[in-house]
C-alpha cells in the first residue's frame, strides 16, 4: 500500500510515524508533499519516507492521500494537486471543518473520508471519529479504519454532522482534562505542596482515575458514589461544585465548543 501525506506538520507527521512502527507501510511506500522548502529539507533527515516539495504525477501512484493541511490553505492546495489526482482514489482529511462535499468538489474525487482525530494520536492513544462518502467500499473503509487504529481507538459514525460534536468532544476534550489538572494543581500548591509534589498529585490522581474506570464496568455517578461516604470530604467537594452548577457550566462550555465547530464547517 501507498500513502501520500500532504502536509508534514504535526498531525501529519504523527500519521506518519504511526503507520511506519506499526508496520502498516514501510518507508519505500510513504510520501510526503511539503511545501515549506525549510521543513521539506528537515523531514528528509528522519527518514520517513520520500520528500516532495510540489505535486506531480508521483501523487497518483498513492492508493490513498492524507490531507493534513491548515484548513485555511485549501484553495490553493486544491488547485495544485487536482490535476494529479484520479478520481477512484481515496482521499482522508483531518482538516478541521471541510466538509466531504467541498473537498469531493475541489480535487475531484468522489471517495472522502473525514475524520477527526486529537492530541494523543501522538502517543498512540488518540481518539478519532470518522465518516465517509457513499463512494468510498466496505473494503476501503477497513484499511482506512486499520490506519486510524494505529493511533489509538476510531469510530465510524453515519452522518457527517457528528464530527462537529466529534471535535467539541474528543478533539477539543484533551484540553477540558488539563484545564482541570490545572485546577487541582493550582489548588494544591494553595494548600501548600510544592509545584512538583502538586504535578504529581494531580497526574497521578487523574491516571488512576482512568485505569479504574477501565478496568472495571461501574459509571462515572458509581465511581464517585464509591469514592465518597456520607459527611465525608468528598461528598462536600461534589456538594459544593454542584450548588454552584459547575457541571452545568462545564457542559456549557461543550457545546460553545459544538456551536463554533458548526460556525467554522459553515465558513470554510
Amino acid at each position: 500500500m501507498k500513502i501520500l501525506i500532504i502536509g508534514g506538520g504535526n498531525m501529519g507527521l504523527t500519521f506518519a510515524r504511526s503507520f511506519l512502527a506499526t508496520h502498516i507501510v514501510v518507508a519505500e511506500n510513504m510520501y510526503i508533499l511539503e511545501k515549506s522548502i525549510e521543513k521539506a529539507e528537515e523531514l528528509k533527515k528522519q527518514q520517513i519516507g520520500t520528500i516532495y516539495g510540489e505535486p506531480a504525477n508521483y501523487i497518483k501512484e498513492a492508493d490513498l492521500i492524507i490531507l493534513a493541511v491548515k484548513p485555511q490553505d485549501i484553495k490553493d492546495l486544491f488547485a495544485r494537486i487536482k490535476p494529479f489526482v484520479d478520481e477512484q482514489q481515496v482521499v482522508l482529511s483531518i482538516m478541521a471543518g471541510i466538509k466531504i462535499e467541498t473537498i469531493s468538489e475541489g480535487i475531484g474525487t468522489k471517495k472522502v473520508v473525514r475524520a477527526m482525530p486529537n492530541l494523543p494520536a501522538q502517543i498512540g492513544v488518540g481518539m478519532t471519529v470518522y465518516t465517509s462518502s457513499p463512494e468510498v467500499t466496505r473494503i476501503e473503509l477497513v484499511t482506512v479504519q486499520n490506519l486510524l487504529n494505529a493511533t489509538g481507538k476510531a469510530v465510524y459514525v453515519e452522518e457527517e454532522k457528528m464530527i462537529d460534536a466529534a471535535t467539541a468532544i474528543s478533539g477539543s476534550g484533551p484540553a477540558y482534562v488539563f484545564y482541570f489538572m490545572q485546577k487541582l494543581i493550582e489548588s494544591a500548591t494553595e494548600m501548600g505542596f510544592s509545584k512538583a509534589e502538586a504535578e504529581m498529585l494531580s497526574y497521578q490522581t487523574f491516571r488512576g482515575a482512568v485505569e479504574l474506570f477501565n478496568k472495571y464496568d461501574f459509571t462515572c455517578q458509581e465511581w464517585i458514589g464509591k469514592v465518597s461516604s456520607k459527611g465525608g470530604t468528598t461528598e462536600a467537594a461534589i456538594n459544593t461544585m454542584d450548588g454552584k452548577k459547575s457541571g452545568d457550566h462545564f457542559k456549557e462550555g461543550v457545546f460553545a465548543a459544538l456551536r463554533r465547530a458548526k460556525e467554522l464547517s459553515e465558513n470554510a
